[in-house]
């Protein structure tokens, strides 16, 4: 398990990036996909999944459509081309921003020559 921290700060990337790769989803779809993916190091609560979808609605990067199961409702989620836009964008910056912090994390030296 990861601190809270770090996901917060890269939920929305995550999200974004499962719903450019999957077309739509459901709420408790993303968690198990990425409890999976993660090999269970990663696990999304409620608490901080549907905040953070009704953030990204909010923000236009996400539409949402209510499917009937008979008498239960499921609320999918995918991106707008505004959502599209941001997934590629918020991805080029984790992987700089991820290589910057190995820079630092991993240098053999500081920056004051010790």
């Amino acid at each position: 398990m990861f601190s809270k921290e770090l996901l917060k700060g890269t939920l929305k990337t995550i999200i974004l990036k499962l719903l450019e790769e999957k077309g739509r989803m459901y709420g408790y779809e993303i968690t198990q996909h990425v409890k999976s993916l993660s090999d269970g190091k990663l696990i999304l609560t409620e608490g901080a999944l549907y905040p953070t979808l009704h953030k990204l609605e909010s923000e236009g990067l996400l539409k949402t459509e209510k499917i009937f199961l008979g008498k239960r409702a499921r609320k999918y989620y995918s991106l707008t081309p505004a959502g599209n836009k941001a997934s590629i964008s918020r991805l080029k910056e984790f992987r700089e921003f991820s290589a910057a912090m190995h820079m630092i994390l991993f240098s053999k030296t500081n920056p004051d020559g010790h």
